[in-house]
């Protein structure tokens, strides 16, 4: 019997195995070996074994994106060196593409070595240093061109020398020998499962918890303090409700939360596993209060709700677009609001299902995704499925002019998924629900289904309900126009409202805490300077001034500021007045003058109605029947 929350501390395991411990009947096996050989300069080195190369002559590639992160990487650009062998012949390689290596024809196994610059401390790269290694299957792994459907083994070696005898190694990986937390040999179906699997090794914390009878791991790599016991805990319920959402058993017989605790925010999902990272300050402390969900908190166990209910919704659910994907190039689809939307929708509802936060904290948190979406004049130019479509090279690649231009399919994408629950409930007296419709998904394009058409979820939306959704779904997906929330949440006792924002670092949600000041129309952050300004809203009186983004605000009418006394500084200003606005445009000196105006309501919150929930807003909100 494993205690729930039981730390588990191993030593570490140095043999490299022989390749004859893991075979696939009449296949070929695709052999690998990394090793992190010089983490001093973020070297990992990796040799590659085809036991039976193809007859024209093995090719070799590496992919250019990652599933889940939508934009191409070019990870080949990491490759410091490669040579290929023969047995002891060396061969000669050609490199034909930016991405693609090609070996000559030979007879018998060819083994290529090759070494990994790793230095990208994200959820989607790899990274390697004295404290830790990280990595990622695209990012390291070639694949064996004609043989990825064939089974891999990885032996993962530990980094030589006295001061890494105690790393240990984490992955959602299959073992095939090594115990627990060590160094070992691992298998993986084919490439993309290979790929699928991230690891983390080096010095982490380590704790487990069952959720509907799957053991569930977390591990934290960094510098912290955290009380482990309660974010098993906490954790524990989210699992179970995304699991018992689509229906029982689990997908996964095990599965991995990781997280480097550092100054970054972000998550990457994976087949049994994530790839967090996450601020300090958003960890339980030891001395909060049993109840106590501070914002950061709050924030990061949305972050692995989200990810968590990945592992139905994009992981096995999939557009019919990446079944399967292919990794050398842009795979556009229209349907990253729904992947994306519908997660971000279920993510933190999950909080709120499982009494981790009150329904007052969940109406919080929807009150700010109102806010950022209609603040960016990008609503009104783009759709939510053309974000989708274009997130390769708009979404991924965004300048200080994206509030302007696009709308986020994941923010969107999340009060479309509102609205289609809500609608839904609305229309057939709570019997046809979204959670009715990701089971239908996920019983219908599960793993192995094919993968959900462009039309698919209205299709399926309509099949369950039994009546027509297309001028819902005409207006929600194809149209910039807003979408009739007021309405729907009022019908649950949730009452929505708008007020002009309180200052360039208000982020909706809340009340406002007094008169609604003038605004500039811009936002900022802190520069050495003074307050840099990071985005120019369209319409407001910033940009209408002439300044933009890049400008480092360092006087207000002869008076010096910051980013955090620029609201300060407008204190006392009405509507109409002239400021006189000094800034550095990269290392000139410009002055300004702004004719200050009142902020537009676009900033939203939401309250529950005099008499509270309905009993609609009950079912909708806390999953009461």
């Amino acid at each position: 019997m494993r205690h729930p929350f039981g730390f588990v501390k191993m030593g570490l395991y140095h043999e490299v195995f022989p390749p004859s411990l893991f075979r696939y009947s009449g296949a070929t096996l695709i052999r690998y070996q990394i090793c992190p050989v010089h983490p001093q300069a973020h070297i990992f080195e990796i040799t590659l074994t085809v036991d039976r190369p193809t007859p024209e002559g093995q090719a070799l590639t590496m992919p250019s994106w990652i599933p889940g992160s939508y934009m191409i990487r070019d990870f080949a650009r990491h490759v410091v060196s490669l040579d290929a062998r023969a047995g002891d012949r060396p061969l000669a390689v050609a490199k034909i593409d930016k991405q693609t290596w090609q070996l000559p024809p030979v007879d018998g196994p060819v083994t290529v070595t090759y070494r990994v610059y790793a230095w990208d401390l994200s959820v989607r790269g790899a990274h390697l240093d004295t404290t830790h290694g990280y990595f990622n299957g695209p990012c390291v792994f070639l694949a064996a061109m004609g043989h990825e459907d064939q089974p891999c083994e990885v032996t993962i070696v530990a980094p030589a020398g006295a001061e890494f005898a105690t790393w240990r190694l984490a992955t959602g990986m299959p073992r095939l020998s090594g115990a627990e937390l060590d160094f070992g040999v691992f298998q993986a179906d084919n490439y993309d499962a290979l790929i699928d699997y991230p690891v983390e090794m080096g010095h982490f914390e380590h704790a487990r918890f069952e959720a509907c009878g799957v053991p569930h791991d977390v591990v934290l790599t960094g510098r912290f303090r955290v009380d482990l016991e309660r974010l098993c805990r906490d954790l524990k319920p989210i699992c179970e409700h995304h699991i018992k959402l689509f229906g029982e058993p689990a997908p996964v017989d095990r599965y991995l939360f990781m997280t480097l605790v550092t100054d970054g925010y972000g998550g990457l999902e994976h087949r049994n596993s994530t790839s967090l990272m996450s601020p300090r300050g958003d960890l339980p402390l030891p001395t909060d209060g049993p109840r106590q969900v501070r914002d950061g908190y709050r924030g990061y166990l949305g972050l692995c709700s989200h990810e968590y209910f990945h592992t139905w919704n994009i992981k096995r659910i999939k557009p019919e677009a990446f079944t399967p994907f292919d990794l050398s190039q842009e795979v556009h689809t229209e349907l990253l609001w729904a992947f994306e939307g519908i997660t971000s929708y279920y993510d933190d509802l999950a909080l709120a299902r499982t009494g981790l936060i009150s329904p007052e904290s969940y109406l919080e948190l929807v009150g700010q995704t109102l806010t950022r979406v209609q603040r960016g004049q990008g609503r009104l130019k783009q759709t939510v499925t053309e974000s989708s479509f274009d997130a390769w090279t708009r979404f991924y690649k965004q300048d200080e002019n994206a509030p302007n231009a696009i709308v986020s399919y994941y923010a969107k994408g999340s009060l479309v998924a509102l609205a289609l629950d809500l609608t839904l409930r609305e229309r057939s007296n709570e019997q046809v629900t979204l959670d009715h419709l990701m089971r239908a998904l996920w019983q219908r394009y599960g793993e192995g289904s094919g993968g959900v058409p462009e039309q698919g979820i209205q299709a399926l939306a309509e099949e369950l309900l039994g009546e027509s959704l297309d001028e819902f779904f005409q207006l929600a997906l194809y149209s910039t126009e807003d979408l009739p929330l007021a309405p729907l949440l009022a019908a649950r006792g949730v009452v929505l409202h708008w007020r002009p924002a309180g200052g360039h670092g208000d982020n909706g949600g809340k009340p406002a805490k007094g008169p609604a000041p003038v605004h500039l129309g811009l936002r900022a952050a802190a520069d050495p300077l003074g307050a840099r300004v990071q985005v120019v809203y369209e319409q407001g009186a910033a940009m209408a001034a002439g300044l933009s983004a890049g400008d480092v605000i360092i006087a207000v009418d002869g008076i010096k500021t910051d980013a955090a006394g620029l609201d300060g500084r407008l204190q006392g200003y009405q509507e109409g007045e002239v400021v006189e606005v000094h800034v550095f445009r990269r290392d000139e000196l410009l002055r300004f003058r702004v004719t200050l105006a009142p902020s537009e309501a676009s900033t939203a919150y939401l309250t529950l109605a005099q008499g509270g929930l309905t009993d609609k807003g009950r079912a909708w909100l806390l999953g009461q029947q």
